[in-house]
């Protein structure tokens, strides 16, 4: 069975609709992210400040590999992951890919309550919100399958239209 592959900005809702497309689809739920922080027994902001974020680049790759293999499973990548070719290789390889594309003005409401967003720590969040939209939005648009607005959307709404996609 081909994984379903969630890619998009910090705050797009990759977890949140991910866990729902998972129950829909009668697959499992996988967080990248969360898998490293299991892994590594710390918080993702402990790796950046103990290896930077070249040494959680590499983590991450690690885990992609190790979660790619699986078949199955809905995949909720981190916002970053994107940027490696490495990486976008392997997710393209892996199962469908879905960009969850939202505004800067949500990921700044649903960013702000989050303290594990690292690359956030110590900078004007909407501009470094913007930056990064900057350097990633246009690898996001490339390497989707299904592009869909997450926004201000009501969770199950997402989840219908992908599903709807998907039987198509």
């Amino acid at each position: 069975m081909q994984n379903m592959i969630l890619i998009g900005a910090m705050g797009s809702g990759k977890t949140t609709v991910g866990k729902q497309l998972a129950k829909r689809l009668r697959m499992d739920f996988v967080d990248s992210d969360h898998m490293i922080e299991e892994r590594c027994g710390v918080s993702i902001s402990t790796i950046f400040d103990i290896e930077g974020e070249d040494g959680f680049r590499k983590r991450e790759t690690k885990m992609l590999h190790e979660l790619c293999e699986r078949s199955g499973i809905v995949l909720a990548t981190g916002g970053g992951a994107i940027v490696s070719e490495e990486n976008r290789r392997l997710l393209r390889k892996s199962g469908f890919v879905i960009y969850l594309k939202t505004s800067i003005e949500t990921q700044l409401a649903r960013t702000q309550k989050n303290q594990n967003r690292p690359l956030l720590e110590n900078v004007d969040v909407k501009d470094k919100l913007n930056e990064l939209m900057d350097e990633r939005g246009t690898l996001y648009e490339q390497e989707a399958d299904l592009t869909v607005m997450s926004g201000d959307r009501v969770v199950s709404k997402v989840v219908d239209e992908i599903a709807q996609a998907l039987e198509k």
